[in-house]
This record gives structure tokens, sequence and C-alpha cells, in this order.
């Protein structure tokens, strides 16, 4: 999917996806949607699986300097988590690039299942917001049947 991230000098396409493991490799793709209501965006996560999220995307026009991932997550109005990571810089080339964060895992626990909401940030040294996406996630005992 390619959408236009900066109105005058950058453009990026890119996409992302969780990948769990050890046993199942899963990719979940996440849609991001150019117009609509990013609060519709909805998955759900077996509560103790491991995952990481990995980012391919491409720089066109001008260096991205500085990009910076952020994610806040929220239950019930409450803040429960929020996370960090520099994802480095980039220069304008025609190849995708690839970033693959760390592995987490989701809370387990009568207490963790339920309803989350969250908000990523793509953002450079400059503060100017390259992505800021809302969505909705559930955290389940079970996988959810087909």
């Amino acid at each position: 999917m390619s959408i236009q991230l900066e109105k005058l000098w950058n453009q990026m396409s890119r996409s992302s996806a969780l990948q769990y493991s050890p046993l199942v490799d899963l990719l979940l793709f996440f849609p991001i949607p150019e117009v609509g209501d990013p609060k519709g965006l909805r998955f759900t996560l077996k509560e103790g699986s491991c995952y990481n999220l990995k980012f391919s995307f491409i720089v066109s026009n001008n260096i991205v300097s500085g990009l910076r991932y952020t994610n806040t997550v929220w239950k019930t109005g409450i803040k429960v988590d929020s996370s960090k990571e520099m994802l480095g810089t980039f220069s304008p080339q025609p190849e995708p690039y690839t970033h693959q964060l760390p592995e987490e895992t989701t809370p387990s626990g009568i207490f963790a299942r339920g309803s989350y909401s969250a908000r990523t940030k793509l953002v450079d040294d400059d503060n100017k917001c390259y992505l800021e996406m809302n969505y909705t996630f559930d955290i389940q005992k079970e996988w959810p049947s087909k």
C-alpha cells in the first residue's frame, strides 16, 4: 500500500506485520488506511503469545532523519503500556527498508483479557509525523476460531 506521508517533500510506501513465534509463522498485516475511520481496525491476540512488529517501507525524495516508532496502549481509558524504538535514518532508494522490533509477549491472565485501544506514531528528529494511527484490539484466552 502506498500512502502520501508528507504533502510537499516525502512519500513512503510501507506495510507492517505482527509475526508470532515459536510454533506458528503467522503474519497479521495491518492495513494502513488512507481514508476512513482508523479506529475501526480490530484484531485479536492470544494471551501469552510472543510476537514482534516488522516494518517495510520505501523512502523517496528526501532523507528521513531519526525516525522513531512510538506505541501507547490503553485499557478502559487507563494507559497500560508505552514503547518507543529508534528505527534510524533512511535515505531515498527504490528498494524497501525493513526494520524488525524486538520480540514481546502479550500479557496473560484474566485481568489482561479484554479490549484495548492504541496509538502508533512514526516521527522524525524534526518532529514531523509520518504516521499517526489509532486502532483497537482484543486479548483473548485462545485464538479466535474461524
